[in-house]
C-alpha cells in the first residue's frame, strides 16, 4: 500500500510522515519544495497545489492519499480540487482529508472552505475519510513568548472552552487512518479529551514560570486589529478573531473522546504541550 502525504514539509506533514514510519510504512512526502523534505527519510515528489497539470503525474502509483488542507488561504477550495481532481486523474483509491471539526455546521469562517471541500470529495466518488480536527494546543502556546514578555495572554473567546489536542495526537489519527481499514467514507470529528478556558490557561503559564500571567479578554475587533500589528494579514487575523469568539459559543468543544479512541491513548494534556513550549 502506497501512501503519499500532502504538505509533507508542514508541521502536522511531517509529524504524520513520522508516525508512518514509526508503523514500519514509507510514506511518500509530496512537497511543494522537495529540497525542504530531504530530512524525512522517505522519497518525495513535487507537489503544488497550485500547479494543477503536474499534480496527477506525481500520484502514479500511490493507493491512499492524505490530503492535508492548505495553509494558503487564496483560493484554498479551488486548490483542493485541483488535488482531488488529480486524485481521480491518476486512480487513487482513497482520499484522507484534514477537515475542522463539525465544518458542515460550525459557525467559525474556517469551516467554509473546509465544508466546500468535503462535498467536493464527496462528489469526486473517491473513497474518503474525513478527520474533522478540533484546535492544536500549539494555536495557543506558539505565542507564549510574545505573551510572556507582554505580561498577559490575549484573546477574544470568555470563558469559551477549547477541547484540544497537541499537534501530533491528530497526526497520529491520520497515521491510524491511512494505515488501517473500517475507515471508508467515515467522518471523525476530532478533540482532545480534556478542555480549557483562555484563563485556565494563563493559570498554567503563570504556574510554571512563576509568574503572574493573566487572561485579558478584548473585543473582537481590538484582538483582531492587535494581531494585525503583530504582523498577520488583515483577512487572516479576522479570521483567527472569529474563531476566538465562536469558541466562546462552543465552537471548539467537544467531549466525545473519539480521537483518543481512534490513537488507542489519551490525547496530550494542555500542560505537556505548555511545558514543551516553554522549553
Amino acid at each position: 500500500m502506497t501512501i503519499a502525504i500532502t504538505g509533507a514539509t508542514g508541521q502536522l506533514g511531517r509529524l504524520a510522515i513520522a508516525a508512518l514510519r514509526a508503523r514500519g510504512l514509507a510514506p511518500l512526502a509530496l512537497a511543494r519544495d522537495p529540497a525542504r523534505a530531504a530530512d524525512l527519510g522517505v522519497e518525495t515528489r513535487a507537489f503544488d497545489y497550485v500547479a494543477p497539470a503536474s499534480l496527477a503525474p506525481a500520484l502514479a502509483g500511490v493507493e491512499t492519499l492524505v490530503l492535508i488542507s492548505s495553509s494558503d488561504f487564496n483560493d484554498r477550495v479551488g486548490q483542493h480540487r485541483n488535488v482531488i481532481a488529480a486524485a481521480q486523474a491518476a486512480g487513487v483509491s482513497r482520499i484522507l482529508y484534514t477537515s475542522l471539526l463539525r465544518a458542515d455546521t460550525s459557525p467559525m469562517l474556517l469551516a467554509a472552505d473546509h465544508k466546500a471541500t468535503e462535498e467536493a470529495i464527496r462528489a469526486s466518488g473517491l473513497t474518503f475519510t474525513i478527520l474533522r480536527n478540533g484546535w492544536y494546543t500549539e494555536n495557543h502556546t506558539g505565542s507564549l513568548a510574545g505573551a510572556i514578555a507582554a505580561g498577559a495572554l490575549i484573546g477574544a473567546a470568555g470563558a469559551g472552552r477549547f477541547s484540544s489536542a497537541a499537534r501530533a495526537d491528530y497526526a497520529e489519527a491520520i497515521a491510524v487512518t491511512a494505515a488501517s481499514t473500517g475507515h471508508d467514507n467515515a467522518t471523525h470529528e476530532l478533540a482532545g479529551d480534556g478542555a480549557y478556558s483562555y484563563a485556565e490557561l494563563a493559570a498554567e503559564v503563570s504556574r510554571q514560570t512563576g509568574k503572574t500571567i493573566p487572561y485579558n479578554d478584548l473585543p473582537a475587533g481590538t484582538y483582531a486589529g492587535i494581531l494585525q500589528s503583530f504582523g498577520l494579514p488583515e483577512g487572516f487575523a479576522h479570521v483567527l478573531a472569529d474563531s476566538d469568539v465562536q469558541a466562546g459559543q462552543g465552537a471548539l468543544f467537544d467531549d466525545s473522546r473519539t480521537l483518543s479512541r481512534l490513537i488507542g491513548r489519551p490525547t496530550t494534556p494542555m500542560p505537556v504541550t505548555v511545558t514543551a513550549a516553554l522549553a
